[in-house]
């Protein structure tokens, strides 16, 4: 079953302040919110030391820098669909200099079906990046589960004589019991046993 699709919050960093309002009007609460606006690069890291956003949408040039390596950071660093407007003249090294870190440039200017379904497509894209993260994360918390639940039977096998099938049922039901996870008695008996040596 399909989760619903949480809104995609979104940062504009523009000097002009007309490109904040142009978004705000432009894209859909129920898909994208909130919409901030930041007007030079500088109150834009500060945004983002604050709270990260799904979608990063750059006007260059900026009033405190072009905003290149900005997105360029931005990107390694945060992991947001970036979006970057640049002049038409520009647009193809530019593009060539951020394409490898996944953000998408539009030449200026640009009309707003073009600016739309760019978003529509970061939105997208971000939603399937966050649906494979949360598969990633639930994975190598199974993995973790898995790891300790291996190791306390070890060391019920080792100071409690049991059998594998005998420490692994030992687990089972001690989780069972309490209505807790494998995990927590696992955990339990690795600290008993090897804080007891």
């Amino acid at each position: 079953m399909m989760q619903p699709k949480r809104p995609c919050s979104v940062l504009v960093v523009s000097s002009g302040q007309k490109t904040g309002a142009l978004f705000k009007d432009l894209l859909p609460a129920s898909n994208f919110s909130p919409i901030r606006s930041a007007p030079t690069v500088g109150e834009a890291k500060r945004m983002l030391v604050d709270r990260p956003f799904d979608i990063l949408i750059i006007n260059t040039p900026l009033s405190d820098d072009f905003g290149i390596q900005f997105a360029i950071d931005a990107a390694e660093t945060q992991g947001p669909g970036i979006l970057l407007f640049v002049r038409a003249d520009l647009q193809d090294p530019i593009s060539q200099k951020v394409e490898d870190y996944g953000i998408l440039t539009l030449p200026k200017p640009v009309n707003r079906q073009v600016v739309y379904q760019s978003v529509k497509l970061l939105f997208a894209t971000r939603q399937r990046l966050r649906a494979l993260e949360e598969k990633a994360t639930s994975l190598q918390s199974k993995m973790e589960e898995i790891r300790l639940v291996n190791r306390a039977k070890l060391l019920l096998m080792e100071h409690l004589k049991m059998s594998e099938a005998e420490a692994h049922r030992h687990i089972e039901k001690a989780a069972m019991d309490a209505c807790v996870k494998r995990r927590n008695i696992a955990e339990q008996i690795i600290r008993t046993y090897e804080s007891s040596v």
